[in-house]
């Protein structure tokens, strides 16, 4: 039996020793996979970092530039309004030059008619219209301010409008004043 003790602590330690070979080799593995997922969490957390920036930059962006078109969104009908200033400007100063009052009135007159089209098709370009005086009497558009007898006229229906109404597409901008028939 003492051969036997003796050889099984050699066979013991080399069976230990073999023990902790395939040990480390599964630790090793282990802290492959342990340093490969730290590498991997690593990346991930920047690239959250670097896609969370991305969204505040294009969140920021965003903002600046609905502040901008909020800011400059009547910039388009300021310069359509400028070549009506022109006109009236011609207008104011054509009564400084020397000229018949009949004949200056005329063109006068002429002038604020033709910047008063101007005018109105400026508006028109942007949606801005005139209600119609020939449409029928609508409480949503037109502000009935007085009732006359009329025999042309069909009870309800417009007479006279005291003030033009105005509309931005389908809103209402001002209310027609109008006269409507008994």
């Amino acid at each position: 039996m003492s051969n036997e003790e003796k050889n099984n602590p050699v066979e013991e330690e080399l069976e230990a020793t073999e023990e902790l070979a395939s040990n480390e080799e599964e630790t090793e593995p282990e802290l492959d996979e342990i340093e490969t997922l730290k590498l991997e969490l690593a990346a991930q957390k920047e690239k959250y970092a670097r896609v969370h920036a991305d969204f505040d930059n294009i969140k920021k962006r965003l903002e600046r530039e609905k502040y901008m078109a909020l800011e400059y969104a009547q910039e388009k009908l300021a310069k359509d309004m400028i070549p009506v200033i022109d006109s009236l400007e011609g207008a104011i100063a054509s009564t400084k030059v020397e000229a018949e009052s009949e004949q200056l009135l005329e063109k006068l007159q002429e002038g604020v008619e033709l910047t008063m089209k101007q005018f109105l098709d400026v508006l028109s370009k942007h949606g801005i219209t005139q209600v119609s005086e020939e449409e029928p009497f609508d409480p949503n558009i037109h502000h009935a301010v007085q009732k006359m007898d009329s025999e042309e006229h069909k009870s309800g229906e417009i007479v006279n409008t005291f003030q033009k109404g105005y509309k931005y597409k389908d809103r209402t901008l001002r209310d027609a004043m109008v006269v409507i028939a008994n």
